[in-house]
C-alpha cells in the first residue's frame, strides 16, 4: 500500500521508514529537513505540520498515514500543543480531505494520566481527535526507548552519580525502535486498536542505574532528591520563559511513574544495549 510516513527522518522515524520499505510499501517520507538514509530510496516531502499549507496535496492517493511527529526538544517559539496536538491536526485533516482511510499514530503510555504535563496532555487531545475523525485508527503508546534512557543516565554515570526521584523506585521496559518499527509495520492494517508497547525486559530505574554503572566499570553511587524538587524547577523555567518547562514536567512524571506496557515485543536486550554503549 501506498503510506505517508510524517516525522520520516527523526531516529524512529527513519526505523519505520526502512520497516515499511522492506514489507514492501510504497512511502513517500515526510519531513521538515530530509536526510540520506543508507539503503533507502524512496519520494520525500518536505513540510511544517504547523503550516498547513505546506500539507496540500501530501495524502493524494494514500492508503495510509503514519505519523511520529511529536515535539521533543525545548523552544520558546512553540509548544507541544502547537506541535503534537494541532500540527498532527492539520496533517489528519489533510488525509481525510485526500480520502486515506487508516491513520497511525504514535503516542506515549498513559498519554492520558496528566493534564498537567503538556508532552502527554497534547497527545491525549490528538488522539481524541483521531477516534472520533471516522478514520481507522491505530494508536501505539511506547512506553520509552533504548537510547533516550542512555541520554538521561549516561551523562550521570559520566559525573559518577545518579541522581532518581523519590523513595520509590519504579519500572519500565523501554523498546528498542527498530523493534518498535517492526511492531508497527506488523499492525498497520488493524483496526482501531491501541497498543501499550514495551520490550521484553522490565526494570526499575534502580536496576538500570546499576547495569550503566557496571557497564562504565564505575562504583554504584545513586541518590535520591525530593520529588518536589523538579516541580520547584518547573516553576524557575515557566516564569524564565525559556521553553523548558514542558521538559522538565515530563521527566518527572517519567522519573516516578510505572512505565509498563503489556503489549511486549522485540528481539534486542535493553542489558545488552547498555553494554554496548560502553564498547571500545
Amino acid at each position: 500500500m501506498k503510506v505517508i510516513l510524517a516525522g520520516a527522518f527523526g531516529n524512529l522515524g527513519a526505523d519505520i521508514l526502512k520497516a515499511l520499505l522492506r514489507a514492501g510499501h510504497d512511502v513517500v517520507a515526510a519531513d521538515m529537513t530530509v536526510r540520506e538514509i543508507e539503503g533507502v530510496s524512496c519520494e520525500t516531502r518536505i513540510i511544517d505540520v504547523t503550516k498547513p499549507e505546506t500539507l496540500k496535496g501530501l495524502c493524494d492517493g494514500a492508503d495510509a498515514v503514519v505519523t511520529t511527529v511529536g515535539l521533543t526538544r525545548t523552544s520558546v517559539t512553540i509548544t507541544n500543543y502547537d506541535i503534537d496536538y494541532q500540527g498532527n491536526l492539520n496533517l489528519l485533516e489533510e488525509a481525510k480531505r485526500a480520502g486515506v482511510k487508516r491513520f497511525v499514530y504514535i503516542s506515549v503510555i498513559k498519554a492520558d494520566s496528566d493534564p498537567k504535563v503538556p508532552m502527554l496532555h497534547a497527545k491525549a487531545l490528538f488522539e481524541e481527535k483521531l477516534k472520533a475523525s471516522g478514520l481507522t485508527w491505530v494508536i501505539h503508546r511506547p512506553t520509552g526507548y533504548f537510547y533516550d534512557i542512555a541520554k538521561v543516565f549516561m551523562p550521570m554515570i559520566e559525573k559518577g552519580e545518579v541522581t532518581l526521584l523519590g523513595k520509590q523506585d519504579v519500572h519500565a521496559n523501554v523498546i528498542d525502535t527498530t523493534d518498535f518499527a517492526d511492531f508497527i509495520v506488523r499492525h498497520l492494517t488493524d483496526k482501531n486498536k491501541t497498543y501499550d508497547v514495551g520490550g521484553k525486559e522490565t526494570y526499575s530505574y534502580e536496576e538500570i542505574a546499576k547495569m550503566f554503572f557496571e557497564a562504565a566499570g564505575k562504583p554504584v553511587v545513586i541518590k535520591r532528591a525530593p520529588v518536589l524538587l523538579f516541580d520547584v524547577l518547573a516553576l524557575v523555567n515557566k516564569w524564565k520563559k525559556n521553553g523548558k518547562e514542558a521538559i522538565i514536567r515530563f521527566s518527572k512524571w517519567t522519573l516516578t511513574h510505572e512505565l509498563v506496557g503489556k503489549d511486549t515485543w522485540g528481539e534486542h536486550s535493553f542489558r545488552e544495549y547498555i553494554r554496548s554503549c560502553y564498547k571500545k
